[in-house]
């Protein structure tokens, strides 16, 4: 379905039962719900599927050990079965990986090995495998580059990797073919009212076309995260945050400072977080930061002390230090945090996620993980149909599968993301075998992934396709800006774009890519 069609779909539809106002992990999640619940839904977003806070996670899947610790034992087993349901709905997205934990004090081993060992049980028969105490001698073989020296042991557990932006996508097209009808590059700029002043849909400013499009809906969801206090003020100029933003950040290093399969976790760091240093598409993913931001930004940036923190503390644990040289790419993103009473430090605050209904009908969420989207949706869906007097029809995502689902997707290689998709994309190739040419010699990417993804994924601009569909700019932030002439002209082909277009184009990501490069 093009864009244009969607748009024509959503200009002819009188109303919806529901309008979503926001295309990340939450949004995406409740179009998907309340679709196959039968519901008629539009959903819009100011710019791509994903571009905020949902491309720019730690890629787990994974219940939360740290929350463990802070004793919400109740969102960590929430959050362990959405894990287990998320691998069954999603195997070819989601897979087991391997965490260990090094002990460095005697004390460690004991202590961690009991609090993972809880994590076990509490993950049930959604568990991805029992944990266990390794020798020192085991852990260097799982980590080959771990620093040796006061090397005890550790403990090995098990959590899920996956590709957010992807797994975005792939439930965009769920949505899509549930008989959702989704709109990127939509900015909210207005919300409808009825004759008693409930809200009653919103006006969109179509960034395309510049036309405004008034969409009207039983009920109006605001599902923007990080955002969604700026939507609230269009409801209600005077109305509380709901929102605190933090900012996390990771630096990508080559994969020789991980070469192994297994990923680090160091439990505490001294921000009191979580540091985790994963192999992530060939590449060694270190991260990440709580840095209080007064406001959220679409394309935030990391600040030097947060760059030299995650770099010093991954140089603690790995026998080659890593330096700003060694960086080939560094991305930042805003925590949608439920706000705190107390004013108290972003690292403390609960990554649950809480529901709000304004005094004229605007449904928001905020709080909240990417493991949790799925239930988070289901518990949206359950409010709106009872807020808008909608038939409650039972949540059915549970047992969905989502779009692109295939159980042997490692056989498919660098198309293992794509799932059944795979297939796709090589008919284009076996078409014109020029397709099948690799975009750069330092990334898995060919052409026919460009044409597929503005053909089937809703990319509108270079930026989309090597950021979100391709994840080049978040690998190798060089050879992605590299590549943007070749990708620009592939999309101009495809969406029918003069020269100047493609010029704009290639100056506008150069310019971003240059923002994810370390100085």
């Amino acid at each position: 379905m093009t864009r244009e069609s969607v748009r024509t779909s959503i200009e002819s539809t009188p109303r919806f039962d529901l309008c979503v106002i926001g295309g990340g992990a939450t949004g995406i999640g409740i179009a998907v719900d309340a679709a196959a619940r039968g519901h008629s839904v539009v959903l819009v977003e100011q710019d791509d599927f994903g571009k905020g806070t949902s491309s720019r996670s730690t890629k787990l899947v994974h219940g939360g050990v740290r929350y463990l610790q802070q004793g919400n034992v109740a969102l960590v087993m929430e959050a362990l079965r959405e894990r287990g349901i998320l691998r069954r709905n999603a195997p070819h997205l989601v897979h087991d990986l391997g965490f260990v934990v090094p002990n460095y004090a005697w004390w460690e081993g004991p202590f961690y090995g009991i609090g993972l060992r809880i994590y076990d049980l509490l993950a049930g028969r959604y568990g991805f495998g029992p944990s266990r105490h390794l020798s020192r001698e085991q852990v260097l073989a799982a980590i080959p580059t771990l620093e040796q020296n006061g090397l005890r042991g550790g403990v090995i557990y098990h959590d899920g990797q996956f590709d957010d932006a992807r797994l975005l996508i792939a439930l965009a097209r769920t949505a899509q073919t549930q008989g959702a009808l989704l709109l990127d590059h939509a900015r909210v700029v207005r919300l409808l009212g009825d004759a008693t002043g409930m809200v009653d849909g919103v006006v969109a400013l179509d960034g395309e076309s510049g036309d405004e499009l008034a969409i009207r809906a039983r009920c109006t969801i605001n599902a923007t995260g990080a955002f969604a206090d700026g939507v609230r003020r269009l409801d209600d100029a005077t109305c509380r945050p709901l929102v605190t933003p933090s900012q996390g950040i990771h630096v990508v290093l080559d994969r020789s400072f991980l070469p192994g399969d297994c990923a680090i976790m160091v439990p505490r760091t001294s921000d009191r977080r979580v540091l985790f240093a994963i192999p992530w598409h060939d590449r060694t993913l270190v991260g990440t930061t709580d840095t209080p931001v007064e406001h959220a930004s679409l394309e935030p940036r990391a600040f030097d002390h947060e760059i030299d923190f995650v770099l010093g503390t991954a140089a603690r644990y790995l026998t080659r230090d890593p330096s700003r040289a060694d960086v080939l790419s560094v991305f930042a993103g805003i925590r949608p945090l439920a706000a705190a009473d107390d004013g108290g430090d972003t690292a403390a605050l609960s990554r649950d996620h809480s529901i709000h209904v304004s005094r004229r009908g605007l449904l928001t969420i905020v709080g909240g993980k990417w493991t949790t989207y799925r239930k988070m949706a289901e518990d949206v869906v359950d409010h709106a149909q009872l807020l808008a007097g909608l038939p409650e029809h039972a949540c059915t995502t549970r047992e969905l599968r989502v779009h692109g689902w295939c159980e042997n997707a490692a056989t498919l290689g660098d198309l293992a993301d794509w799932g059944s998709d795979a297939a796709a994309i090589l008919a284009l190739e076996r078409a014109d075998p020029a397709l099948a040419t690799r975009l750069h010699d330092r990334l898995p990417y060919r052409r026919s992934q460009v044409v597929f993804a503005v053909r089937e994924e809703f990319a509108r601009t270079v930026e989309d396709v090597l950021a979100r569909r391709l994840r080049a700019l978040f690998l190798d932030a060089r050879a992605a800006s590299d590549i943007a002439p070749a990708v620009a002209a592939i999309v101009a082909t495809e969406l029918g774009r003069e020269a100047n277009w493609i010029e704009a184009q290639v100056a506008s990501f150069r310019a971003l890519a240059a923002d994810y490069l370390v100085g």
